[in-house]
């Protein structure tokens, strides 16, 4: 029997719904959340997900900041920006898109931003409190995955769970949420000499390597819940994971697509982020 599809597009769509609600009840207290987005340069994939993250904004009534700089901009006028926006009391979000131009530090920027809005989770601060189990801004792809798995109704108590990547943004992050909800976790990576070992003694699967097929199916338990974190593309220009999907999807019990999965939840859970800020500041 095939795998459940664990949809990321419907609760994707879910979650902004209830944001939406939140913005609404904000915004009539006079405190509508703002989310400034950063672009520098012209990168085509960049602009693309700008262009994705402020529709999303519009579409729960929040307002969204987008400002785009050359990709000569200094890193000296980009903090002094960032510095700005960090004192705009209308900003409860600051986002600036990856990858950056080589003349700026990217963690020299990430470090800039207030903590307060720092919704992409990416601070060596919100790293820590994320590793002290301390409130704060969770990572939103990690943030997602878990969401994911929560439809599942798997109960991660006692599982074992396998993250495949090491990754600040998404490896390292996982496997902490994991170990919060009381999963017992393996980080593998390239380093792994022999991944399969692992994952075939895996409940839940997070796959987040960006490279295809690094999960097939002699590699999964069967029932497994299999999370596909990668963006790629065949060799026909199609996009999809690091799960070698339509095998896998014949032993895994639950398992995401690309796309459709992961991705939107991404998106999402930087409103979430978002408005959470705004809700903590208006209190």
């Amino acid at each position: 029997m095939s795998a459940q599809l664990i949809d990321g597009n419907a609760l994707a769509k879910k979650i902004r719904s209830e944001v939406a609600e939140r913005v609404a009840a904000l915004t009539a207290r006079g405190h509508q959340p703002g989310l400034a987005v950063i672009l520098v340069g012209d990168d085509p994939a960049s602009q693309v997900y700008v262009k994705h993250k402020v529709a999303d904004c519009e579409s729960v009534g929040m307002r969204s900041i987008l400002e785009r700089h050359p990709a000569s901009l200094s890193e000296a006028d980009l903090l002094a920006r960032l510095q700005a926006l960090n004192d705009d009391p209308t900003v409860h979000g600051i986002l600036v898109q990856m990858p950056l131009p080589k003349q700026i530090n990217p963690q020299r920027v990430i470090e800039t931003i207030s903590t307060a809005k720092d919704v992409d989770g990416y601070s060596v601060q919100s790293a820590g409190d994320l590793l002290c189990g301390l409130p704060g801004f969770r990572p939103c792809t990690p943030y997602g995955c878990m969401k994911l798995i929560e439809t599942t109704g798997v109960s991660l108590k006692g599982k074992h769970a396998v993250v495949i990547g090491r990754s600040n943004t998404v490896g390292k992050p996982m496997a902490l949420l994991l170990l919060q909800a009381n999963a017992t976790v393996t980080v593998c990576h390239s380093g792994t000499p022999d991944l399969g070992v692992h994952t075939r003694q895996a409940d839940i699967v997070v796959a987040a390597v960006g490279r295809r097929n690094v999960l097939t199916a002699d590699m999964v338990k069967p029932g497994a819940v299999v999370i596909d974190v990668g963006m790629n593309k065949k060799d026909d220009g199609k996009l999809c994971g690091d799960v070698d999907f339509d095998a896998v999807r014949e032993i895994a019990g639950w398992i995401t697509p690309v796309p459709g999965g992961v991705g939107p939840m991404t998106r999402a859970m930087l409103l979430v982020n978002t408005v959470e800020s705004a809700e903590r500041t208006a209190a």
